[in-house]
């Protein structure tokens, strides 16, 4: 009968793998609910925080300068506003500048799951096409606004009384495009933002309040992009837009946070290796036997 405190019960063929053993000390140290990154997964998760405050906060600013108080949606009177404008083409670059920094930290988050799951990894695949059509809608929105419009409503303000109102129906017809493409550009970023969310939550592979954030962030997208869809730039559709963007930055903070308080997992020496572990005492019935110079039976 086996005896449960007998050397050679099950706790003993567990602690005299070595394997087992380097990953209980390993385990040790670290969350048993969220692992810790690794030195490159850190720096990683650093860079992604950094563009998604960095953007953030150049996407804000620069939007402060913005032309225009009429309503948009209020063609004649907001088209005057930007055709009066001499830094447009400036500030729509910036913003540009602001809004692709934060599409390309939610791209680097994605990057992080490599975990050998085959629908983990095809989740984050996806996500990462997402993120890349939405980035690339991204330029295409703000190269529309900041460029083709610019002309297209300079064009009508210089164009003599006769022939403006073609001139207006151009400029109304980018104005479409424009509100086509952030449209688009908001609910295929949000779908992406969800996708990341339950990835996050799902594996814990980063901190879940970030999931949680970027969660709200990607519903708050969606939203903004079908009303900009159906209504164009209305004005409420500057409330879950705002919101979003909030959340973001919310997100990219609280990733800073823990990207420096949580110290990196290191790979840890098997027993062996170790210079501070003595070698296991012989079994002592081993030695007697090599004594007399017969063998254990």
């Amino acid at each position: 009968m086996d005896d449960k405190n007998s050397p050679s019960g099950p706790a003993l063929e567990m602690t005299s793998c070595p394997e087992f053993g380097a990953m209980a000390m390993s385990g040790a140290a670290a969350s048993p609910n969220q692992p810790r990154p690794s030195s490159g997964d850190r720096a990683l998760l650093r860079l992604a925080a950094v563009l998604l405050i960095s953007g953030f906060l150049i996407f804000f600013v620069v939007s402060l300068f913005h032309a225009g108080t009429a309503d948009p949606n209020s063609h004649r009177a907001v088209f005057a506003q930007y055709a009066a404008s001499s830094s447009w083409i400036a500030v729509h670059l910036g913003i540009f500048a602001g809004f692709a920094a934060m599409v390309l930290g939610v791209y680097l988050l994605f990057s992080l799951f490599r975990d050998g799951r085959p629908a983990i990894e095809l989740s984050a695949q996806v996500g990462l096409v997402c993120t890349g059509v939405a980035l690339g809608l991204t330029a295409a929105r703000y190269a529309v606004d900041g460029v083709v419009l610019k002309r297209a409503v300079d064009a009508w303000v210089a164009t003599p009384a006769p022939l403006k109102p073609g001139r207006f129906a151009a400029a109304e017809a980018v104005r479409a495009l424009e509100e086509a493409l952030s449209s688009y550009q908001g609910i295929v970023l949000g779908v992406a933002m969800v996708l990341l969310a339950v990835l996050i939550i799902v594996t814990r592979r980063i901190t879940r309040p970030v999931g949680y954030l970027l969660g709200v962030a990607g519903i708050a997208s969606v939203a903004s992009g079908w009303i900009l869809g159906t209504d164009g730039f209305a004005m409420q559709g500057s409330v879950p837009t705002q919101f979003g963007q909030a959340c973001i930055f919310a997100a990219g903070i609280w990733l800073l946070a823990r990207t420096w308080r949580t110290p990196s997992a290191t790979p840890q020496p098997l027993p062996e290796q170790r210079a501070d572990v003595e070698p296991a005492e012989p079994d002592r019935r081993v030695r007697r036997g090599h004594r007399r110079g017969g063998a254990l039976t």
